[in-house]
């Protein structure tokens, strides 16, 4: 009988190249090149790409604020005038030395410090009511959040002309409030503490609503836990706010007074317009002439640009020692938490 022999295919090496298909060996010679030059273009712009997308804030930075920074206190070094900003002459320290000897540098350095404290205690203290109240479920509630933001977004002049008006001696609604409940007319533009009070009137409607809205929300990122936990313990909503609220907000309300401080070593626009006649004397007695209008006055009134680079400077320090002093604070704040 005969037997049958079936023929096999050869079996085809493990691992080997589909049909039809090239292998990486195949793969011609400017490929390969073409390949190469993308995997380095790849790797360049993984490099340095993140370096351009910033590059345009420095650039600005050095030409908008380094630069002004550096000549600023070259400038303060040097007699120089307004009329002739390029004629310098070396002065030294003198410029320094004779603001501090002036009675009226000390005089804006008081009235900024009282005029700051006026505006940002009860400025702070309003926002974090108002957070709290909004932190809630209300009606309407975003109504109430962009209608904060409305008197940040407003211009200072036209907030400055209406509080002008309400402030007014004879005709202010302000005045006639006060002569309701038998109060006589307060001159609000010339007398000190009046005058300072109404400047910061204006600071504290413009930026509540704003620290209203950090405080807001520094608040909903508290965990809702701790406020269960507090409520089970039997703490009402105003021990809450004690003990849970306030302990958690402690990094933003730093934040907010630092900031705040900050700003209020630059008051400018309320106090120039509150009293318009006046301009950068700050009133009749510069009774509420802040650093900002008195660097103004010193260097576009008086033309004494070396001068006023030297204000600008010693202002320029005094927010380098504000930032140390919240870098102590802050630190401590958290060893201690």
């Amino acid at each position: 009988m005969a037997t049958r022999h079936d023929t096999a295919a050869p079996p085809s090496k493990e691992g080997g190249a589909a049909p039809g298909r090239p292998s990486a060996d195949a793969v011609s010679p400017e490929a390969a090149k073409k390949r190469a030059r993308l995997s380095r273009r790849w790797q360049r712009d993984m490099r340095w790409s993140p370096y351009a997308f910033v590059s345009p804030f420095f650039l600005l930075f050095v030409a908008f604020g380094l630069f002004p920074l550096i000549y600023t206190g070259w400038a303060s070094l040097h007699t120089v005038e307004l009329t002739a900003p390029t004629d310098m002459s070396w002065a030294g320290l003198r410029n320094y030395t004779r603001i501090f000897d002036d009675d009226f540098f000390w005089n804006a350095a008081k009235n900024t410090l009282t005029i700051g404290i006026i505006s940002t205690v009860p400025q702070l203290l309003m926002a974090m009511g108002i957070a709290h109240i909004l932190n809630y479920k209300l009606r309407a509630s975003t109504f109430y959040r962009v209608a904060m933001l409305a008197p940040y977004a407003t211009s200072i002049a036209a907030a400055s002309l209406v509080f002008v008006l309400l402030f007014g001696r004879d005709y202010g609604m302000i005045n006639w409030a006060l002569g309701a409940v038998g109060i006589d007319n307060i001159d609000w533009q010339n007398d000190k503490w009046p005058s300072q009070i109404a400047v910061s009137s204006i600071i504290i409607w413009r930026w509540t609503g704003y620290n209203a809205l950090i405080y807001l929300a520094a608040m909903q990122a508290i965990p809702q836990d701790l406020y269960e936990s507090a409520a089970l313990d039997g703490a009402n909503r105003w021990q809450q706010f004690i003990h849970v609220t306030l302990p958690s907000l402690r990094p933003t309300i730093l934040f907010t007074v630092v900031v705040s401080t900050i700003g209020a070593s630059q008051v400018f626009g309320e106090p120039l317009l509150f009293d318009a006649n006046k301009g950068a004397s700050g009133g009749a007695e510069h009774q509420f002439q802040t650093l900002g209008l008195y660097l103004y006055e010193q260097g576009w009134v008086n033309q004494h640009l070396g001068r006023a680079s030297a204000i600008a400077w010693t202002m320029f320090l005094i927010l380098i020692v504000i930032g140390i002093v919240n870098y102590v604070i802050s630190r401590r704040l958290r060893a201690s938490s």
